[in-house]
């Protein structure tokens, strides 16, 4: 999709749904301190039906704009703010990511719900973080609250729910 049809795509997606900020709040935790399964809000699955992103369509992220092309990253428990490296659907790269990062089990778990494409809206969606190989497993020298991990990017996939 053109570029310049990113502003109309997104106008038509706020005329069809009344965007608000998803938040993480009341998510389970499991025994180990990673997050228990959470469903997509029907807003965010309404939005991502309009953009046409589908459960599996992917695109590459940094995983915190502050810490940009560095290696190793440490990411702590809380909100997060990632940039995608290249366009996923008709989101174009440089489109923000808001959400939640997790340390508590052993792989550090990253769910996005909103996206947010610069000089508009910002829209909610589901989305997650993911490596292949263990590569968003914590280091051995992590402290409580945090998590060090090798690489600065991660694939992101979109998901109708997470598990």
């Amino acid at each position: 999709m053109a570029p310049t049809h990113v502003p109309l795509l997104v106008s038509v997606v706020l005329l069809c749904v009344c965007s608000g900020c998803v938040t993480a709040g009341g998510v389970s935790l499991r025994a180990d301190g990673s997050p228990g399964p959470q469903e997509c809000p029907e807003k965010a699955l309404e939005v991502m039906r309009v953009l046409h992103l589908n459960v599996g369509d992917g695109s590459i992220v940094e995983l915190d704009t502050n810490q940009t092309d560095t290696s190793p990253i440490t990411l702590y428990d809380g909100p997060v703010e990632s940039m995608l490296d290249k366009s996923l659907g008709p989101l174009p790269p440089v489109t923000r990511l808001y959400g939640r990062v997790w340390t508590g089990g052993p792989q550090v778990v990253i769910r996005y719900y909103e996206a947010h494409v610069p000089d508009e809206e910002p829209m909610p969606i589901c989305a997650v973080a993911r490596l292949g190989r263990g590569q968003l497993q914590k280091k051995p020298e992590s402290k409580p609250g945090t998590a060090i991990v090798e690489f600065s990017r991660a694939g992101v996939f979109v998901v109708n729910s997470f598990r």
